[in-house]
Order: C-alpha cells, then structure tokens, then sequence
C-alpha cells in the first residue's frame, strides 16, 4: 500500500492535488498572518523608536488613580477627565523618548560606579547604622514588579537626563533688572490718612410712607421670595436606627470587654531619673552617693550628671512613662517596683549598670466591666449594625424593585419613615433644618436627590451615602409628593423686614453722601483735613500688597497700590465709605533685606530654569516628529467607558 502510494507521487493529478493543499494553507491556514500585515501594535514612534502600549499604560494608570483621589466624594472619572489624563499621559512619554534619544545622540553615558553611589545613597534602600540593605532592594523591587537590571537601567537614565539638563540650565540667571523690578513690586509698603463715613454715625432718616415702603418691596422682588418647597415622603437607614432593633447578651458584653480592656485599662506611669554607666563599682558607689547616710547629705540631680559623666557614663530622664515604654525589661521591672523618691540598688541592663531615683509616680486606673458596660452595649450594637447593615439594604432593594413603593416597606428593619417639606438646603419652610436622622452628609444628600426626583416617580432602590469617616454606609429611598413653587412673599408679612431695608438703605446713602462730599473738596484742592470738616483723619499703618493689617480696610488696600502720590480715592467697607489719600510711600532696600533679595533671586532662577527646561524638551518633541497610532491611543481612552 505505501509503495504504492510513493509510486504515485510521481503523478500529475496527485501533484495538482498537494498544490492545491499549499494554497489552501497560505489562504486560509495563514489568513490571520496575512491580515495583520500593516497593522501596528505600537503606540507612537519617536526618533526611529516605538513606545509600546505597555509602557505608555503604566503612566496612564498612575496618573489616572492620582487624578481619581483628587476628585470630591461621590464623583466618578469621566469621559472628559479620562482622555485629558491620557492625553497628558501620552505627551510625557513622549517627552521621555524624545530626551532618551537626544542622550543616545550626544553619547552621554552613566558610569557604573555613579549608579551605585546613587543606589546605595537611597534612603528606601538603608538598613541600620545608615548602610545599604541589599533586602529592601529587593523587597522594593518586587513589591513594583521590576528586574534589578531594568531598575538600574531607569535610574542610569535618570542620572543622564539631569547631567544633560542640568548642564543647560547651569548658567542660567535672572536679569538684576527683572529681579528689581520683582523686589520693589513685592516688597513696597504704603500708608495712606483717611476719614470714614460709617452707616451708624449718619443721621437717622423720617419715618418712611406707606407707599415708599411698597415701592421699595415692588423694587426689590428678589429680597422677599419664599424659594422652591418640595413635600417628600422619605425612609431612612442608619447604622444608628438599625442598632435600636438589636440586642446583646451578657456574654456577648463580656467577651467584648476582655478583648478590649487595654481600651479601659490606664496603666501606671511613672517619672524616672537614670544614670547609666559601665562598671558595676562605680555604679554602686553613685547610687550610695545619690542616697546619702547620716554623715553625708544625699546628692541632687544636677550634682549626679556631673558625676556620672566624670566615672564615664551618662544621665537620662524619663517623664510619665509606662512600663511598656521602657526598652530594658530589667529596668522597668527595677523602675516599677521602687518606691518614690528612692534610689534601690543598680540594675544590670543592656548597656551596662543603671541606677534610678522614681521622681513621680501617677496611679493606674481601669473601668470595671459595670461602669462601662453601656458603653460596651452601643460598641457591640454598633458593629453589628455595621455588619448587618447592608444585608438589610439589599433586602429592601429587592422590595423596591417590585414596584411595591415606601409604603409597602417592613417596619421592623431600622427604617425610619418620615414625611416633610424643605428647600434645596434642607430648610423647612420654618426656618430650620429638616429633622433627618442621620450624619450631615446623608441630610444633604437627601436634599439634594428631592429636587431631582420627578413628582410622583417612585424609587426603585435605597441609594448609598459613604460615611465621611469611612464608617458603615447610611442609605434612603424618597418620593416627591409635590412641588411648592417659590413665589413672593405677602407685604404684610414681610413688613417689618422692608422697614428695616428701607432705613438701612437710607443710612447708606447718607454716608455716602458725605463721602461724596469730601472727594469732591479734595479734587478741589483742599486739604483732607479741610475737607474732612468734623470727621476725624487717621493714619494707617505701613502695609504691603498682600498681608492684611489692623488698623487699613481691606477695601482700600486693594486700590491703594494703584494710587499716585496724593491721588484721592473713595472705597466702600462693612461699615460705611472711606476717603483716602497715599501717605507713606516706602521702597524696599536690597542692601537692608539681602537674605528676601537673595531668596527672590533664587526663585525666580529656577523658574526661568524650568522654562528653558520646557523648551528644551518642547523642542526635542518636535524635532523628533513622533507618529501616533490614534488607533491605539483611542483604546486606553475607551476602555472605562
């Protein structure tokens, strides 16, 4: 049969039939092959050299979960943010290959000996005494999933990109002329002498009409509107509610206790006195000293140092120590165990001999299990409902999902019911807060949700409020019954409000009225004590740009800087209107503040350092002509959406 077969490979037909086979293979057996030619698997191209997605992944990811703890609490990434951090992403590895080919370019290299110094400088990488631990090396490394030749390779290049741009920014300077400039524009001080009209010293107006009452309410509707009320119908479920419906046994309190009982145990702390020295003779006869006898007067602390440090040791106090906080056990045990005010025997330790005088001794304390035990009755409900908590949550999810709405809700699950009207800042229309039960944040998420819920549409499921410290979750679940329109407000009941605007309003222009006035004197040319008449002129205190300083408005230090000499101006306060002139105008002196010149000087180096840097780099990247697979890119993009 095989030879046969053999025979007939000779053939035509059978030669036809394998060439068939071979064109079916390469068709459809390679087709994937085939079909991949032009198609890249690279994200950009810079300098004759690819970025893979890999790498351009790993800084997206980064600076992606950066830019997620950046957001407020209850916010998710969007579309927007997403692209704008790859796009930032994407920028600063191009950056990177752009600068790593101008290295290749120059041929700038990084000796070994340079990489190591640099390694073994690492704090991270620094083991007791200063000295370089090659395990947290490691343990570094793969914590990150690196190679050492790879971490090597990154810090080589690190150390070459600074030699490279530090090089180019080595000389650079700011011009004195900008640094001047600078200097007296920051550090010029102004006083100026004023006179203030205030509201409360004009004269108090007539009694105001009927009618121009009304027409000051009908002039200002927006003052005397009642906003946008909504009735809600609302279930709550706090960790707080959910905790009244349970109960702890006796054995459940104690086993708490015992767990915790360093939580109400205060230990004993005591304040020490200790000279350490290494040789027991010298030890005994310090502590000898230290006590005195009849003969001799015993020795106080200062005379002890001096003496401990001539026999070669040293003196150290310790101030409201516990037991625990002594690193020698034999000393803590010695500490412990002496009266106070005594000096007991040396002890021997680690270092050596220890001699000790207790100065102070505070007493220890615990909280038996029947003092605390409510306070161990709320710990344990707490966690429990804690625990049980979102159980309860889905459960009444599922009933929601039905359709069956709040009233069809269980009674029995911590869930407090409750029906009120309120604003969008949770005000009732009585003025206060709305009585929700719960954390802040769940009130004014509630708030929030009832002027974004259509009337009438029922939830379909309880919504989460996080816990601001990170504790159990409180959740709700509302309906809108109805919407109150903001609409004004009666005269009659607003009356007495409108008085009191019309009056205020009434005041203001009479101060400035007077304000008025003394401008116009001193645009005359009168003096501003003349024009002034009977309002006292004060002076105010040098001041800078920014700082604010008793004694100069804020409003007036605003405009100040923008005055010329004996340029008037009027500001409007709190209080009333001032009147100002400039009075002190005093320049810095370099030669007076040189540490401010030097620091000013400093500063702006390395900003014009940053910026030739940018360039640089600018610079680089557009040399480099770096291609872009949008393709690619738009995947990373579009992953999380």
């Amino acid at each position: 049969m095989l030879s046969a077969f053999r025979r007939s490979l000779d053939t035509w037909p059978v030669r036809v039939f394998f060439g068939l086979m071979v064109v079916a293979f390469v068709v459809w057996g390679a087709g994937d092959v085939v079909r991949q030619i032009g198609q890249s698997t690279w994200l950009a191209k810079v300098g004759g050299r690819t970025i893979e997605p890999a790498q351009f992944n790993a800084v997206f990811e980064r600076d992606l979960a950066l830019a997620e703890q950046r957001l407020p609490q209850g916010q998710n990434v969007t579309a927007a943010l997403r692209r704008q951090v790859a796009n930032a992403a994407l920028d600063q590895v191009i950056a990177q290959a752009a600068l790593s080919a101008e290295l290749r370019r120059l041929r700038i290299a990084v000796p070994d000996t340079a990489v190591r110094q640099t390694v073994f400088a690492m704090p991270a990488f620094q083991g007791a005494g200063g000295q370089f631990d090659r395990g947290k090396l490691n343990a570094v490394l793969q914590s990150n999933g690196l190679t050492e030749p790879r971490f090597l390779g990154m810090i080589s290049g690190q150390i070459a990109q600074q030699q490279l741009v530090g090089a180019l920014v080595a000389g650079v300077a700011p011009p004195a002329l900008l640094v001047n400039k600078v200097f007296a524009f920051e550090g010029e001080r102004r006083s100026a002498r004023m006179v203030e009209a205030t509201f409360a010293a004009a004269p108090a107006p007539p009694l105001p009409s009927e009618a121009a009452l009304r027409r000051w309410y009908a002039n200002h509707p927006w003052r005397y509107r009642s906003p946008e009320y909504r009735k809600i119908k609302l279930v709550v479920l706090t960790p707080q509610a959910l905790a009244k419906t349970m109960t702890a046994t006796e054995a459940e309190l104690r086993t708490y206790y015992d767990q915790h009982k360093a939580a109400f145990v205060q230990p004993e702390r005591r304040s020490l006195q200790v000279l350490v020295l290494h040789d027991a003779a010298k030890a005994t006869a310090l502590a000898a000293q230290w006590r005195g006898s009849p003969g001799a007067p015993a020795a106080d602390w200062t005379a002890m140092q001096a003496a401990a440090k001539a026999a070669g040791g040293t003196a150290v106090t310790l101030d409201t120590t516990t037991a625990a906080g002594i690193p020698d056990p034999a000393l803590a045990k010695a500490a412990f165990a002496a009266p106070a005010e005594s000096v007991p025997p040396p002890v021997r330790t680690a270092l050596g001999w220890d001699v000790l005088r207790v100065t102070a001794i505070q007493a220890g304390a615990a909280r038996s299990f029947a003092q605390v035990r409510g306070e161990l009755e709320q710990k344990v409900l707490a966690d429990r409902a804690a625990q049980k908590i979102y159980d309860v949550a889905q459960k009444i999810d599922d009933i929601l999902g039905t359709g069956a709405g709040l009233g069809k809700l269980p009674g029995n699950d911590g869930l407090v019911g409750m029906t009120g009207t309120l604003d969008a800042a949770g005000i009732t229309p009585e003025g206060g807060p709305a009585p929700i039960p719960g954390p802040p944040a769940l009130a004014k998420a509630i708030a929030a949700a009832a002027f974004t819920t259509q009337p009438g549409e029922p939830p379909a499921q309880l919504v989460e409020v996080p816990a601001p410290n990170g504790g159990a979750s409180s959740y709700y679940a509302l309906t809108v019954e109805k919407v109150i329109p903001a609409a004004p407000k009666p005269f009659a009941t607003v009356r007495t409000e409108v008085a009191t605007a019309w009056e205020q309003a009434a005041l203001q222009k009479e101060a400035e009225r007077t304000a008025a006035g003394v401008l116009a004197r001193l645009d005359q040319g009168e003096t501003l004590a003349a024009a002034a008449g009977s309002l006292p002129v004060t002076t105010t205190p040098l001041v800078g740009r920014a700082a604010p300083v008793a004694g100069m408005p804020a409003a007036l230090q605003r405009v100040l800087f923008s005055l010329k000499p004996h340029e008037p101006t009027m500001v409007q306060t709190a209080g009333g209107f001032v009147v100002a002139v400039p009075d002190q105008i005093v320049p810095p002196d370099p030669k007076q503040d040189a540490a401010a010149y030097a620091a000013l000087r400093a500063t702006l180096g390395r900003s014009i350092a940053g910026d030739v840097a940018n360039e640089f780099a600018a610079a680089l990247r557009a040399r480099a002509h770096p291609e872009i697979d949008h393709t690619v890119f738009d995947s990373f993009v579009n992953a999380g959406q």
